[in-house]
């Protein structure tokens, strides 16, 4: 099903991706592994037929579907610029996730129909079909693309990272979906955890500086083998101690014990109630996880802290001692926060240099728009050694993969020694050795007191020391959202 022999490919405008040789045989379902920045992607997008073969002989089926976060991102940046059309006085409807699903097929039929709505109920993304696109949760949006995928009934279907950004019923729905797919196409997946790899998987490959290092046997994936794979993906060090604070720009100190105060909080779109009811104080050094299904409101709870929500003003809400809507700046709000999440990765598109990414932390800005002091540029170096990055200060930020771009905009966050640093699925997209890297780097920072963490995950294994509270957004829900959750 897929050749490549002695094969050179462009991907994107510079990138090139060579492969010796590669085979893939219709039914031998394939797993891709290894380290952030290894070339999983760019292989990923190589089999999907996404580049342009420069040298070598290349065999791919002529039908192949395609998920993953670049294709994603592409899709909400492509719905936000259609706000630009208010410019020109022009309306424009936002596309609903049907829309998005619908968009490539000429006719509608109903057995398409008929597909779509089965395939939503066991992704539980019914009630979602009609609701605008950019207003699906990170979750509900992977959901969708691969529902699209499927409905074009693809004989080779290109997975990369499909279990980022699900809670754990979607991971347990997606297992099952992915089970009676792989009775009638061809699977290749990229994954990051050795415990997301489907049991009927047949093939693993391992990459390392952007080629294959290691493969599994043709004949299946041994118990062997899987062991010698968990070895390459052992993490090798601890981190050292956090980098200093920068004399000028750093979280100012709180008097306020108290850093949010939530009263019946509430958020309600149209007819749809988000979450309601909610009571909820963070004193300082009172670490947080927060959990719940995709779409129960994780997200938009803490861009009502950030103030990225404009439901902070609809609410009885106080953080950092200011009540929101009382006349405060935003800048009064973020120069106490630090912010890791999937949506800031989305938005962080402009084209600078990685410590320059890494420096804007102390300026709470998207991109550098302030002369660094030459002790903010040492400090910023420090904290990229510390992810294993320091070599690649003066690459493009662009040019990263997902998840080294992820480990900049944790370093990024950490910069300041914020009061309060809210970890959106800080560790999306990361590799074992990284997110190993990560959980006990904030573990590090909740044992030193200095910054109170709130934590969002969906897998138990990612464990932080020292959150103790929870607050589970499940006990907020209005009955009828609740039931069609995942």
């Amino acid at each position: 099903m897929v050749t490549f022999e002695q094969c050179r490919f462009l991907l994107g405008l510079t990138h090139q991706v060579r492969i010796t040789q590669l085979q893939i045989a219709a039914g031998q379902h394939c797993a891709i592994f290894g380290a952030n920045g290894s070339g999983k992607s760019a292989l990923a997008a190589v089999i999907a037929d996404q580049a342009e073969l420069l040298e070598g002989t290349a065999v791919l089926p002529a039908r192949i579907g395609w998920v993953s976060t670049a294709q994603q991102q592409a899709l909400i940046e492509a719905e936000r610029r259609k706000g630009d059309a208010d410019i020109l006085d022009v309306e424009v409807d936002p596309s609903s996730a049907r829309d998005i699903i619908c968009r490539d097929h000429v006719e509608w039929s109903a057995a398409q129909e008929q597909q779509l709505q089965q395939l939503a109920g066991v992704l539980r993304l019914q009630q979602r079909l009609d609701t605008a696109f950019l207003a699906l949760s990170t979750g509900e949006t992977r959901k969708l693309l691969l529902i699209k995928a499927i409905l074009q009934n693809p004989e080779l279907l290109v997975l990369d990272e499909p279990f980022n950004g699900l809670d754990v019923d979607a991971c347990a729905a997606l297992h099952l979906l992915l089970a009676e797919l792989q009775q009638r196409m061809t699977l290749v997946l990229v994954l990051n955890r050795l415990s997301e790899l489907p049991a009927f998987m047949q093939k693993i490959l391992y990459l390392a500086h952007g080629e294959i290092q290691w493969q599994s046997a043709d004949s299946g994936i041994s118990a062997v083998e899987l062991a010698e794979l968990a070895q390459l993906n052992q993490l090798q060090q601890e981190p050292g101690p956090l980098p200093a604070k920068d004399r000028d720009r750093f979280t100012p100190a709180l008097a306020e014990q108290t850093l949010v105060k939530l009263r019946q909080g509430k958020v309600q779109y149209g007819e749809r109630v988000i979450f309601y009811g909610l009571d909820w104080q963070i004193n300082r050094g009172e670490h947080w996880q927060i959990t719940g299904p995709n779409g129960s409101g994780k997200t938009c709870l803490l861009q009502m802290l950030s103030g990225d929500n404009p439901h902070c003003y609809t609410n009885d809400l106080q953080v950092f001692g200011y009540q929101r809507g009382s006349g405060e700046s935003i800048w009064d709000i973020k120069q106490h926060l630090g912010l890791v999440s999937n949506s800031l990765q989305l938005q962080y598109r402009v084209g600078c240099p990685v410590l320059h990414v890494v420096l804007s932390g102390f300026y709470d800005s998207i991109g550098l728009y302030d002369q660094p002091s030459a002790l903010q540029i040492k400090l910023a170096l420090e904290w990229l050694a510390l992810i294993g990055l320091e070599a690649k200060g003066k690459d493009s930020f662009q040019s990263l993969s997902f998840g080294d771009q992820r480990l900049v905009l944790i370093v990024r966050a950490m910069v300041k020694h914020p009061t309060l640093l809210i970890l959106d699925e800080p560790c999306n997209g990361l590799d074992e050795l990284n997110r190993l890297k990560v959980l006990a780097l904030l573990s590090v920072l909740a044992r030193s007191g200095e910054s109170t963490l709130l934590y969002v995950n969906h897998h138990a294994e990612d464990k932080i020391d020292g959150i103790h509270q929870v607050l589970r957004m499940t006990d907020y829900q209005a009955p009828t959202y609740q039931s069609d959750a995942i």
